[in-house]
C-alpha cells in the first residue's frame, strides 16, 4: 500500500481482502476506495459498519470470499500475500482469471508447485515473487542464459537463535522468537525463520519458478541480510542483488515488473553498511531446513502434507502448547505418517490438507 501511495500514477488497488484485523481494514478501505472488498471471518464481516463500503462497491464475506474476489475483481495483476495454506485456491483462481500473479505466499508453491507453474502456462499470466531472496534471484538471472546458470545461493538471516545450541533454545518462549533480528514479521512466518522451515519453503519456491534441481540451490547464513541472494554462473561469477532490507524494494519490482521505477524512500548506502558476513547453515542445530530438502526430493504430496502440518505445529507453539524444540521433532515424526501420492491433482491437495491438520494435531 505504500508503494501505491508513493505511485498514484502508477497504480491503483482495486480490491482488498483481509481477514480479522477490523480496525486497520476500515482505515485501509477509507484511504484506497476499493471496488471490492472481503473478511473471510464471518463475525468480524458482520461487525463491519456497512455505510463504510465504497459506493458501487461489492462487499464479500466469507471463507471462500478471495475465490471470488480472484475471479471478479477488475485488476492486472493479484497480490497474494496470505499466509499458509489460505493463499492456495486464490492463486488459482487469479491465474483461471487471466491476472498476472505477485506472489508473496511461499506455501502455496510448495503446495502445488508442478500444478501452479503448470496453470501459469496454460493461462498465459506472469508470476513475479515478492519475497525478497526470489525477487532477487530473478533479477540475478536476467545476467546470463539458463544453461549458463551453475546454482541459486539463497541467503538467510539465521533468525534470532543462530549460534545458539539446540539445549539453549529448546524452551525459548514465544516472545523471544518473535524478536527477528533483520524483518519485522508476522508470527507465523518469524516462527518459521527463527526454524530456518522457512528457508526450506524458499528451496522448493526457488525449485519452481526458477526450474532448478535441488541440487543446484544452496543456502547460506548472510546475518546482515543486504545481499538478498546469489546466482553463480558457469565462469565462475557470483551476480548479487543488495539492498536494505526493506520489502517495498521487491513488491515495487513485482508490480512493475518488467520496468523498474523510482523508489522514494531510503536506499542502500554502502558506505554505512556493516561488514557482510556468511556461514552455512546449522543443520544439526536446525534439522528442519534439512526436512523440507528431504520433502521435495521425496516430491508428490510431500511438501504439501508437511506445510500444512508446519501451520499446526506453530500454532501449537505460539498457543504455548509445545516447546520451540518440538517443532523439527514433531515435523519429522507426522512425515513419516503421510503415504505420499505421486500422481496429485489440485483436488488432492485439499484431502491431503485435511490429512496433514489431523495428524498433526494427534
Amino acid at each position: 500500500m505504500d508503494v501505491v501511495r508513493n505511485h498514484p500514477d502508477q497504480f491503483e488497488i482495486t480490491g482488498l481482502a483481509a481477514r480479522k484485523n477490523l480496525e486497520l481494514f476500515v482505515q485501509q478501505v477509507q484511504e484506497f476506495q476499493p471496488s471490492y472488498i472481503g473478511l473471510t471471518d464471518e463475525a468480524t464481516a458482520a461487525a463491519f459498519p456497512k455505510a463504510l463500503v465504497p459506493e458501487g462497491a461489492v462487499f464479500l464475506q466469507g471463507p471462500d470470499c478471495m475465490c471470488q474476489m480472484a475471479r471478479e475483481c477488475p485488476g492486472d495483476v493479484a497480490v497474494l500475500a496470505t499466509v499458509g495454506a489460505a493463499g492456495f485456491k486464490p492463486t488459482f483462481e487469479a491465474i483461471q482469471a487471466g491476472k498476472n500473479i505477485a506472489l508473496a505466499n511461499k506455501e502455496v508453491l510448495a503446495m502445488a508447485g508442478d500444478l501452479l507453474m503448470q496453470a501459469v502456462d496454460t493461462w498465459h499470466v506472469s508470476v513475479v515473487p515478492i519475497d525478497s531472496e526470489h525477487s532477487a534471484i530473478m533479477q540475478c538471472l536476467q545476467n546470463g542464459a539458463h544453461a549458463e546458470v551453475s546454482r541459486i545461493i539463497l541467503t538467510a538471516s539465521g533468525g534470532p537463535f543462530r549460534g545458539l545450541t539446540p539445549e539453549e533454545f529448546e524452551n525459548m518462549p514465544v516472545e523471544a522468537t518473535l524478536k527477528h533480528p533483520t524483518w519485522t514479521m508476522g508470527a507465523k512466518i518469524t516462527i518459521d525463520s527463527a526454524t530456518l522451515f522457512n528457508k526450506g519453503l524458499e528451496v522448493i519456491e526457488a525449485h519452481h519458478l526458477f526450474h532448478r534441481g535441488l541440487d543446484q540451490i544452496d543456502v547460506v547464513i548472510h546475518p546482515q541480510s543486504i545481499i538478498h541472494s546469489m546466482v553463480e554462473y558457469v565462469d565462475g561469477s557470483v551476480i548479487a542483488q543488495l539492498g536494505d532490507a526493506d520489502m517495498r524494494t521487491p513488491i515495487q519490482y513485482a508490480l512493475s515488473y518488467p520496468e523498474r521505477i523510482e523508489r522514494t524512500g531510503r536506499k542502500l548506502n554502502l558506505l554505512e553498511t556493516p561488514p557482510l558476513t556468511f556461514f552455512p547453515p546449522d543443520t544439526h542445530s536446525f534439522p528442519c531446513l534439512e526436512l523440507m530438502y528431504h520433502a521435495a526430493r521425496v516430491g508428490g504430496t510431500m511438501p504439501a502434507f508437511v506445510s500444512v502440518a508446519n501451520e499446526e505445529i506453530v500454532e501449537a507453539y505460539l498457543n504455548r502448547a509445545i516447546s520451540f524444540g518440538s517443532i523439527p521433532r514433531l515435523l519429522d515424526k507426522v512425515m513419516n505418517r503421510h503415504a505420499v501420492i505421486k500422481d496429485y491433482q489440485l483436488e488432492t491437495i485439499e484431502v491431503v490438507d485435511a490429512e496433514a491438520r489431523a495428524k498433526a494435531k494427534e
